[in-house]
């Protein structure tokens, strides 16, 4: 396997972990109280491997008192364009149910020189209705399969993503960090561990000035993978994954800010250079 091609898939895989690092806290909302929650987020990432720019991306997220929507895009750039470029978008869809996102819809593409590949899932609190991957990937008998069970009791990527502060527990505190949780990803099942490290500051470009939660990530493949690749065995033993989360003004929900992945060609980082989220007031009764 050449270097440049080892980099796109430790990169690929890790981005596709960190997307649901933050699924855990959303298990511990279910006895929640009603609380209202509005505001939206407008971002932007930038993907750097040992200092050197890789990757861009952007996301957005909506929330209303009943509904909620996320969209996220990024892309290759700088040298690692010039070997593997490629693209990728994702969305997800749902109500807001005591402040909580429970994701009706999921998709994500990726496009890169060789080929397009499309995922999309049908949800319904917390379980698979309907998945699908076009084109149909080929059968490979190493991959462990994906069972019915595997398709239950999970977060998408993208709602998972979105992690919310238990009632009476403030946002930038380590309680945040002290979660797990259950990703299906449409090809992939995966279990996530977060555990509070440190608080610490950032200050973005444009948007958020302040205090983030960090936390270690741990990473456990559960089926879908096939566990004699090196990326994955790579992720299972690195205790040095960490996440930076950051609150979306009017809510209750930490997003990430900052993930760094050490990688075996230096450390993996994508961080926010632009952080705006704005609360949203409240719908009067009433109105549409």
């Amino acid at each position: 396997m050449t270097t440049h091609r080892t980099i796109s898939l430790t990169a690929a895989l890790g981005l596709r972990v960190s997307a649901g690092l933050c699924a855990g806290g959303l298990l511990l909302l279910a006895a929640l109280p009603p609380a209202s929650a509005q505001g939206k987020l407008d971002a932007r990432y930038e993907a750097t491997l040992s200092g050197i720019p890789v990757g861009t991306g952007a996301w957005t997220i909506d929330i209303s008192d009943d509904q909620f929507s996320a969209s996220a895009s990024g892309g290759t750039a700088g040298l690692l364009k010039a070997f593997t470029g490629g693209s990728g978008t994702g969305a997800a869809q749902g109500r807001v149910v005591n402040g909580l996102p429970v994701a009706t819809n999921y998709s994500a593409s990726t496009t890169t020189s060789k080929k397009t590949e499309a995922i999309h899932m049908v949800l319904s609190n917390g379980n698979i209705r309907e998945y699908g991957i076009e084109p149909e990937p080929p059968v490979d008998p190493d991959r462990l399969p994906i069972t019915e069970a595997h398709r239950r009791g999970v977060f998408d990527p993208m709602t998972g993503s979105m992690l919310r502060a238990p009632a009476g527990v403030d946002p930038l505190s380590p309680e945040v960090c002290r979660s797990g949780a259950a990703i299906f990803d449409g090809r992939m099942r995966y279990d996530l561990e977060l555990v509070f490290k440190r608080l610490d500051k950032v200050k973005s470009e444009r948007g958020y000035q302040g205090t983030v939660v960090v936390c270690a990530l741990y990473f456990s493949p559960i089926a879908g993978h096939i566990p004699a690749r090196a990326v994955i065995k790579y992720l299972v033993d690195i205790r040095d994954i960490e996440v930076w989360l950051a609150p979306i003004a009017g809510t209750r929900l930490m997003v990430p800010y900052r993930v760094t992945i050490p990688t075996p060609f230096g450390l993996g980082l994508m961080q926010a250079t632009q952080f705006v989220s704005v609360p949203q007031p409240p719908r009067t009764t009433g109105s549409k």
